[in-house]
């Protein structure tokens, strides 16, 4: 990944916002009407077939085929990933990336709403599509998996798809209406003890108790917890704690999840849980492997012009748009938001009171308010990406950005 960017660079106090050109305005809006049955349908679909982070393999297809009829051409070198994709429409010099996430979650379907996310995401792309040779744009769609895991953003800018990208956007399923807040900077551990097995009642002194190094490792992180950098979370789960009762446990596994408000607050988390992990292993003599899962996810920067442009639009929806600065939850957006200037607003509908990540939150993402949400969330990146291309300072901007 390219050096981070400084927020400065992105976070500039804007100017008062143009009004919307009631053309580009209007053309945006009939082609969200005219792809309306297939954009909810995609929405639908993949809230009804979910699939984890890397085995999206038919989400995937179903966002395929969707841009092959409206007329995208997919790019002769494609991801590594194979529940990626990169493809575009048009071919003006200012790049706009659409990121589609359609990742779900174990056993709880999407629990996160990707499936607004990627359908939102997708119809602003076809919304777009519909004034890119006006605006002087390019539409690249970025299908983006494995955002609730190892951060497919992530490989995406590592293999260069972000490299001719001016601004990056996608809005992400929510209780309400905010935008400009960023979100924690997270990363993630295996961890594993190894000990050595003995019957647990004719020769307990044989062996070394893997358990019991994560026991004490897992005490010893409780107890951090009240050192650790305001705004912090760490998160642990035991994965494996031995296989018979009158065994000593040769073996532990636990999975690790650290966040803070910054990279290099998360730095000091990560020296301060590496310290609790390897007390487990010196206390009870087992070895100590610690293996990075995934990629880490650094701090979401939302663009100020970007946040300020797609409030804009979304009160022509007859939607109030909270701006707020505080941080919500972890995303590879993020990553990206480092690169370019990006938005990832959060798309509000009716989820009774639910919270993220549960089946109850699931079971609202294809309502009557959901679907809404789709449609004007489409509406509200494709106008906020029309205003900056349409400013001539906020397109000297985007294309004298120097991450490449």
């Amino acid at each position: 990944m390219s050096a981070p960017v400084q927020p400065t660079d992105f976070l500039q106090a804007p100017e008062a916002i143009p009004a919307l050109d009631a053309g580009i305005e209007g053309r945006v809006a009939a082609a969200l009407e005219r792809w309306q049955s297939d954009v909810l349908g995609l929405s639908h679909a993949i809230h009804a077939d979910p699939e984890p982070s890397g085995e999206e393999f038919r989400a995937a297809d179903r966002v395929s085929k969707l841009l092959k009829k409206a007329g995208f051409t997919f790019d002769a070198v494609q991801p590594e990933l194979s529940t990626s994709f990169s493809a575009r429409f048009g071919s003006g010099e200012l790049v706009v990336a659409l990121c589609v996430e359609y990742d779900a979650l174990p056993f709880i379907g999407h629990a996160c709403g990707h499936n607004v996310n990627a359908a939102s995401a997708v119809g602003s792309a076809l919304g777009l599509a519909a004034v890119a040779g006006e605006l002087g744009v390019t539409v690249k769609v970025l299908g983006t998996p494995a955002e609730e895991t190892t951060g497919g953003k992530v490989d995406l800018i590592n293999e260069g798809f972000f490299a001719d990208v001016s601004m990056a956007m996608m809005a992400h399923a929510g209780s309400e209406d905010v935008v400009g807040g960023t979100s924690l900077a997270v990363c993630m551990w295996d961890v594993l003890y190894e000990g050595r097995p003995a019957h647990a009642a004719a020769a307990p002194e044989e062996g070394i108790n893997a358990l019991d190094a994560l026991v004490v490792a897992q005490t010893a992180v409780a107890l951090a917890r009240q050192q650790l950098p305001p705004g912090s979370v760490v998160s642990l789960i035991v994965t494996e704690g031995g296989n018979a009762v009158n065994v000593i446990p040769e073996r532990a596994r636990a999975s690790v999840e650290m966040r803070s408000p910054s990279m290099a607050s998360l730095g000091i988390i990560e020296g301060r849980v590496r310290r609790c992990l390897e007390a487990g292993a010196h206390a009870s003599g087992s070895s100590l492997t610690i293996t990075p899962t995934g990629h880490p996810f650094v701090e979401l920067r939302q663009d100020l012009f970007l946040s300020e442009a797609y409030c804009k639009s979304m009160a022509v929806r007859g939607r109030d748009v909270r701006f707020s600065t505080e941080p919500v939850a972890s995303t590879d957006m993020g990553n990206v938001s480092h690169l370019v200037p990006s938005i990832h607003p959060l798309l509000g509908y009716d989820v009774g009171g639910a919270v993220h990540h549960t089946a109850e939150f699931a079971s609202h993402g294809v309502s009557v308010s959901a679907d809404r949400a789709v449609l004007d969330g489409a509406f509200g990146l494709a106008m906020a990406a029309s205003a900056a291309a349409a400013d001539p300072r906020q397109r000297e901007r985007l294309l004298s950005n120097p991450h490449g």
